[in-house]
Formats: C-alpha cells, structure tokens, sequence
C-alpha cells in the first residue's frame, strides 16, 4: 500500500474516502492487512503529510481507528476522547484538517458498550470525568425508550447503544452547528461528515 502524496489526495473524493475506509474494514475484519512498509512511510512522511479522513473516536483501548480501518502512516489523522464529543479544541483541529490539511472526510466513530456512554447513562460523578460525561448526557436524555427509569442505565446494553448512536448523531449536529468552516466546505461538498458505529463484537464498522 503506497502512502498518500499531495497528487494522491488531490484526487480523492469524500466519497472515494468512505470506501477507503470502508474496504480497509472489510480487511481488518478478515484479517487481511494491507501490505505496507511502515518505516518505509516514515521515510516517505518525513518532510509532509496528506491524509484523506480525520476521524474522531473514543480512547477505548480496542477501537483505534489506524487498526480497524487498516490505514498506515499519513493516511489519516485521528482524534480521540471518552465519548467522541468535540469541544472547541477538537473543532479547531478538525478545521486544520480540512481547511488547511486537505483532508476530505470527518468521520465520528462511536462504538458498542462504550464505558463512557455507560458512565453517562448512570450519571457517574468522579472529579474531571464530571465534566466529561455532562457532555454526553443530553444524548441519553434525548433516547426516550426505554422509559422505565430501571431500564435506562448501563446494565441495559441496548439502551446504552442507542445512546452511543444518538451521541454521535448529535456531535454531528454540534459540529455543522459550531463551526462554520467545517459546515461551509460540506455546503460545497468539498468534505463530508459523516457518523459510523463500531461493534465490539466483530470488529465491523457501520456508517450511519
């Protein structure tokens, strides 16, 4: 696999970008790693990079993005916070990306069980994390089912899913909404944003 120039992501579309990401899944999932020569990206990284996708996921140890979409040095940039939610620290590197980085896709990466979600779900309190789950818990009070309050906590595995979806529908919504830059440029179709789950589970990713 050879890494990104300024002539290769030139040529790439938001679209060409989802199915990057998309066949580098399928490999991940197969385990089938594209062949690639990663000190040999080092050499060729070393003055300048060109990623096609900046990709916003959560620390969870088992979902790095690089991994379960196959991509090798140069080929993304990856943000990564409990919960996938963006501040004004994540925006402005999302701009530097796109606007001035080139990329041509945001991807915001949720995934199944999340641990950060769950804390959301129970409205944990522990020191900073206070601070952090406060973001993500108007994702679970926007899921209205179930609406036993027993049901709507971190034992329920499938509420907290829906939760994780709903967080990354609405980081989505947080990112047209707070930075016009990022939304100007899919105005013009220049990037897309576009929201994707992972599973656990077997290691597919799904595009919302």
């Amino acid at each position: 696999m050879k890494t990104h120039t300024l002539e290769t992501q030139a040529t790439m579309t938001p679209k060409k970008a989802i199915q990057f990401l998309k066949e580098g899944n399928e490999r991940f999932q197969n385990n089938l790693k594209a062949n690639r020569n990663l000190l040999q990206q080092v050499n060729e990284t070393k003055d300048g990079q060109f990623p096609f996708a900046t990709i916003l996921s959560c620390i969870d140890s088992r979902v790095s993005a690089e991994l379960v979409f196959d991509q090798g040095l140069g080929d993304i940039f990856s943000i990564r916070i409990a919960g996938n939610f963006v501040n004004e620290d994540i925006l402005g590197s999302m701009e530097f990306a796109c606007k001035l980085a080139g990329t041509k896709l945001i991807v915001v990466l949720g995934h199944t069980s999340c641990g950060a979600v769950k804390g959301a779900c129970d409205h944990a309190r522990l020191g900073n994390l206070t601070t952090l789950i406060n973001k993500i818990e108007p994702a679970v009070d926007a899921v209205k089912e179930p609406k036993d309050e027993s049901l709507r906590n971190s034992k329920n595995l499938e509420f907290v899913d829906a939760v994780a979806v709903k967080n990354v529908e609405m980081t989505l919504d947080n990112i047209r909404s707070q930075s016009p830059i990022l939304k100007e440029m899919e105005d013009e179709e220049q990037i897309a944003i576009v929201g994707a789950m992972y599973d656990l589970s077997d290691g597919k990713v799904v595009f919302l």
